[in-house]
């Protein structure tokens, strides 16, 4: 089957490069990109340039800022003594948005991984480690996902914190608000059942 060209076939398999987004989806996106809205593509195209060459990782928590410090760094207000982990960025805002947290996170942008090549380095273990070596954090807050790969990067950090005598607490797991038993998967209810509290 012949292309339409290089030029137009690199926009799909560039495009391709997000995520959920597969060939048809890239079809669609680079006809509606080129056909119907190229105002739109321009102002992309624009949009990406700029933000690459001016979005970096705050030095402090790794997540994504154009400042040095992120506004979260570098707000007074907030409390030094607690340190949050998670995983990505989208995960900061998603307790920011469920939650009155108020203290520091720390971003690994990512879990390890031995088989693809994520180790603790490239997760920014010695920064952390750092971090916890200043003696300010009280309490470290593991929140990242509830996967084997998320277990083993909690327990991993877990082990980091506790050698320094810093208190670790890790997000709880179980049933979720409205859920039923019956639709629960097994490892869901096992963990619920296990970390059961008191009323």
């Amino acid at each position: 089957m012949a292309g339409l060209g290089p030029k137009i076939d690199h926009l799909m398999e560039a495009l391709r490069c997000l995520p959920g987004v597969g060939p048809k989806s890239a079809q669609r996106m680079t006809f509606h990109l080129l056909e119907r809205n190229r105002d739109g593509a321009e102002q992309l195209a624009l949009a990406l340039t700029d933000a690459l060459g001016h979005i970096h990782h705050c030095k402090q928590c790794r997540i994504l800022s154009e400042t040095e410090l992120c506004s979260r760094c570098a707000d007074p207000q907030r409390q030094r003594q607690q340190l949050c982990i998670v995983e990505m960025p989208s995960d900061v805002l998603a307790i920011e948005q469920a939650t009155h947290y108020n203290g520091h996170f720390f971003v690994l942008s990512g879990h390890l991984s031995p088989l693809d090549g994520i180790g603790p380095d490239a997760l920014g273990m010695p920064q952390l480690i750092a971090l916890f070596d200043q003696n300010i954090i009280e309490e470290v807050i593991l929140a990242t996902n509830p996967t084997v790969e998320g277990e083993a990067t909690a327990h991993y950090i877990g082990q980091l914190a506790q050698a320094r005598n810093i208190p670790v607490t890790r997000l709880a797991h179980g049933i979720p608000l409205g859920g039923e038993l019956e639709y629960l998967d097994s490892g869901t209810l096992s963990r619920a059942f296990a970390g059961r509290a008191s009323l």
